[in-house]
C-alpha cells in the first residue's frame, strides 16, 4: 500500500513539474511567435514607405511635366505647392513608420509579457509539486504504526517535565 501511495506522489509532483515547464515552452514559443510578427511589420512598413516614395515621386514627376508642358516656369506659386506636396508625402511617410513602430512595440511588450507568464507558470509548479509531495508523503503517516518511546528505563521527571 505504501508503494503504490509513494508511487503516486511521485507521479503527482512529476506531471506538476512537466505541466510548468510546459506552460514555459509554450509562453516562450508565443513571445518568438510576437517577435516575428513584428519583424514582419517592420519590413512590410519598409516596403510600404518605398511604395509611398515610388508613388510620390511619381505624382511630382508627372506634376512637373504637365507645368513643363504648359509652359509654366517652375517657381512662384507652382514651386510652393510642389514644395507643400512633398511635404505632405513625407508626413505620410512618417505616419506609415509610426503606425508600424506602435506595432511593433505592442508585439515585443506581448513578448515580454509572454515570456513572464512561461516563467511564473514554471514557478508555480514547483510549489504545487512541492505541495503535492509534503500532502503526498503525510498521507503515509500513520499514527496507529507510529514508533512510540513510553517504555523507558528513565522513570518521568516529578510534575511532568524536565529535570
Amino acid at each position: 500500500m505504501c508503494t503504490l501511495a509513494l508511487i503516486g506522489t511521485a507521479l503527482s509532483v512529476g506531471g506538476a513539474l512537466m505541466e510548468g515547464q510546459q506552460s514555459r515552452q509554450m509562453a516562450d514559443y508565443q513571445a518568438r511567435a510576437y517577435e516575428q510578427q513584428a519583424r514582419a511589420d517592420a519590413q512590410a512598413a519598409a516596403f510600404e514607405q518605398g511604395q509611398e516614395r515610388h508613388k510620390q515621386d511619381l505624382s511630382l514627376s508627372q506634376a512637373r511635366a504637365r507645368a513643363g508642358a504648359s509652359g509654366v516656369a517652375l517657381s512662384g506659386s507652382l514651386s510652393e505647392v510642389l514644395a507643400a506636396n512633398a511635404r505632405q508625402g513625407q508626413l505620410d511617410i512618417k505616419a506609415i513608420q509610426y503606425g508600424s513602430q506602435l506595432r511593433q512595440n505592442n508585439l515585443t511588450t506581448q513578448a515580454a509579457i509572454s515570456r513572464f507568464s512561461g516563467r511564473q507558470a514554471a514557478a508555480a509548479s514547483i510549489f504545487r509539486a512541492g505541495g503535492n509531495l509534503v500532502s503526498g508523503l503525510s498521507a503515509l503517516y500513520d499514527p496507529s504504526r507510529a514508533v512510540t518511546f513510553g517504555n523507558s528505563a528513565f522513570p518521568p521527571a516529578p510534575g511532568g517535565g524536565l529535570y
